[in-house]
């Protein structure tokens, strides 16, 4: 075996996943461009607005509510090591608002809806029913693409506002019920210490983990190969760069909002 061939599978692997980078830049860009272009397809908007929006609400409740409430067991039993637990609502409200809100919800909403938007638009690449759309003159980015993403990126900000809703709420029934505060003084601390910016900060994020989510479902989707397996590659596929998309935004927009 050659010596170099090491090196040599390294570099195409490095130049195939720069490739991969730049395909998705270029498709989201395109997607981007078709906002401004008319016709806009506003039943397809309002269809994948229920799909993207209201379906997801119960999973994200969930995910929320009972994070908010491991939260502040979690806050209770490593401030009691200091006499620190007081400090457990205005963490709880923090850390839902400006983290864990934005990043489960943004996380649960990939799971559900990256694989079934790409698995939707794979099963009609793959049934010839795109190639229909281009035949009867409708381009598929912008009656596929556009309106998920929009779609998405409207719908996962109010699916994190509620989520913060929710996840404070569980740290509160939580905070009374199991660590025996005062539920006045409880939401009072909440309220002292959480500031607006930390709710929007985390309602931006949502945007965009929105905007990536959605992007990345029918990308993947419309690079779907032929038959069952490719389908399932393009779903799995979607999931995982939805994911880790998700949690390298999110560092960089925290750097961006709170380096300083």
């Amino acid at each position: 075996m050659s010596l170099t061939a090491p090196l040599a599978a390294l570099g195409r692997t490095v130049l195939s996943a720069l490739a991969l980078i730049g395909r998705v830049a270029l498709y989201a860009l395109a997607t981007v461009s078709h906002l401004f272009r008319p016709p806009f397809y506003g039943r397809e908007f309002l269809h994948a607005l229920v799909q993207i929006g209201w379906l997801s609400l119960p999973v994200v409740g969930l995910t929320a509510l009972f994070t908010g409430g491991a939260l502040a067991l979690q806050i209770y039993a490593g401030g009691s090591r200091f006499n620190a637990e007081s400090v457990v609502p205005s963490i709880v409200a923090i850390g839902m608002a400006r983290e864990l809100g934005p990043v489960l919800g943004g996380l649960m909403v990939a799971a559900r809806v990256a694989s079934s938007i790409a698995a939707e638009i794979g099963t009609m690449k793959v049934t010839e029913q795109i190639d229909a759309l281009v035949t009867l003159s409708t381009h598929p980015m912008k009656y596929l693409t556009l309106p998920r993403v929009l779609a998405a990126t409207l719908a996962v900000p109010v699916l994190v506002a509620v989520g913060d809703s929710i996840g404070i709420m569980g740290g509160y029934l939580v905070g009374i019920t199991r660590l025996e505060f005062n539920a006045a003084a409880y939401l009072k601390n909440t309220a002292d210490f959480l500031e607006l910016w930390d709710v929007v900060s985390g309602l931006i994020k949502g945007a965009v983990f929105g905007f990536i989510v959605a992007t990345m479902g029918c990308f993947y989707g419309m690079q779907s190969g032929r038959g069952a397996q490719g389908v399932g590659r393009a779903t799995k596929s979607a999931v995982v760069a939805a994911s880790v998309l998700i949690l390298a935004a999110n560092y960089i927009l925290t750097e961006l909002f709170f380096s300083a």
